[in-house]
């Protein structure tokens, strides 16, 4: 099977061979406004999913990831958070999160349908974990999704992230993108 565009070498992602487009998708960003499948074209993006009060994989994700933003000096690369968590996510809530890794970081959070929708639509896995009071955590997939600037999923990134690798793969497939 040929491929139906360059590809570059990933130490730590897998290339895909053909771009995924994604469905139509509308989100809240943290300043209250729609965020759409349109608002991703323009520049590549990395999206993860998670959600606000994660213990260990999303903070450390994002923390990562800020130091991956600043290591790949890529202006253009956004990095988007998906919350799978919107009984808690607030749009004000997520924002004060997210920036508190990195002020460029994007936040997304919406209704619980339409966070299904996207999840779904990524492979990503997410569901709620009852604890001991009543209260919840989330159980949820930890990948890096690497969106070209046609807003197409490019690569997919899984754990363990590690800065320097993940950095290099950035600056690798940035002419890719």
């Amino acid at each position: 099977q040929q491929l139906d565009r360059a590809s570059p070498r990933l130490a730590s992602g897998t290339w895909l061979p053909q771009a995924k487009a994604i469905a139509p998708f509308r989100l809240t960003d943290t300043t209250g406004r729609p965020f759409t499948r349109a608002d991703l074209g323009g520049a590549p993006t990395l999206m993860f999913f998670g959600f606000t009060h994660c213990p260990e994989v999303c903070p450390t994700t994002l923390m990562k990831l800020a130091q991956v933003r600043k290591r790949a000096a890529l202006d253009s690369l956004r990095v988007l958070f998906v919350s799978i968590d919107p009984q808690h996510d607030s749009a004000p809530l997520l924002g004060t999160y997210v920036h508190a890794f990195d002020p460029a970081f994007l936040g997304l959070t919406g209704d619980a349908a339409s966070i299904l929708a996207l999840t779904a639509d990524f492979g990503v896995a997410a569901s709620r974990v009852p604890l001991p009071g009543g209260d919840y955590t989330m159980d949820h997939s930890a990948v890096l999704f690497l969106l070209d600037a046609r807003a197409r999923i490019a690569a997919i990134f899984t754990p363990p992230f590690e800065v320097p690798a993940l950095t290099a793969d950035l600056r690798r497939a940035a002419p890719y993108l």
